[in-house]
């Protein structure tokens, strides 16, 4: 893998809907990922992290009735470099409120979840790992079902909230699953980097993606160019069609 993969316009939707990979994966149901009496926690690196890759597996397990714990790693005010309006002090403030906004468009109100912020730093969780480890087996408890980004993912703080969570989850007994996000971009649709063999797709009916999709739309700092330099928005058009589709794609 490159040392930054995230580049361009990456790996076109259209090419992932002729993917056989894709097409053979085995389905798998929320209800066989979470068994009866366990939690489910989601360990999201950023604020819209958990709602890109597990907006519909959140609403199916509220329906199931899981007990929901959100972990929000960092407040994403990292996410506009330079950008003269959205600055570090303004994401810090927004982009929880935009999460808080998509998770109650899921129907996730907050007595339906528990939800605690880690304020770790973003764009460099990977330099507190041993500390985000740390605050997970804090919080993380015995027979707990972990859903958190796959630790090659190519993104840094990706790859780092999926190495800590793993090795948390080994020291408290709980069991972890792994979503791609950004391995989207960068992956080609038969691409042999990507563990196929412990991938399983959740499906999605249509009021359950409409909903995944309306959440998505919360998230305004990053789905739209920057007001003052015109500079494109973080997750464009294509980013977002790569993962707002009828399923959703999890490493067990």
């Amino acid at each position: 893998m490159n040392a930054n993969p995230i580049v361009g316009d990456g790996t076109s939707p259209y090419a992932w809907n002729t993917s056989r990979q894709l097409a053979a994966l085995e389905v798998v149901t929320p209800e066989q990922l979470v068994p009866a009496g366990a939690r489910a926690v989601i360990i999201s690196p950023h604020p819209d992290d958990e709602i890109l890759a597990c907006a519909g597996l959140l609403q199916r397990l509220a329906r199931a009735q899981r007990p929901l714990l959100l972990i929000s790693v960092t407040d994403g005010c990292a996410s506009h470099p330079d950008s003269r309006y959205w600055t570090p002090h303004r994401l810090a403030r927004v982009r929880p409120q935009e999460s808080a906004v998509a998770l109650a468009r899921l129907g996730l109100s907050p007595d339906r979840l528990t939800w605690l912020r880690g304020g770790f730093p973003d764009t460099a969780v990977a330099r507190h790992e041993t500390d985000l480890q740390d605050f997970l087996e804090r919080n993380l408890q015995p027979g707990d079902v972990v859903f958190t980004t796959w630790h090659e993912d190519g993104h840094s703080d990706h790859d780092a909230v999926g190495r800590a969570s793993l090795a948390a989850a080994r020291k408290v007994g709980a069991r972890v699953h792994e979503l791609p996000v950004w391995a989207w971009h960068w992956a080609s649709p038969e691409d042999p980097r990507l563990p196929w063999q412990r991938a399983r797709k959740l499906l999605l009916d249509p009021p359950t993606l409409a909903r995944k999709r309306h959440a998505v739309h919360a998230f305004i700092s990053q789905i739209t160019p920057d007001p003052l330099s015109g500079q494109a928005p973080v997750l464009g058009s294509a980013t977002l069609e790569r993962l707002v589709r009828d399923f959703e794609v999890i490493f067990l």
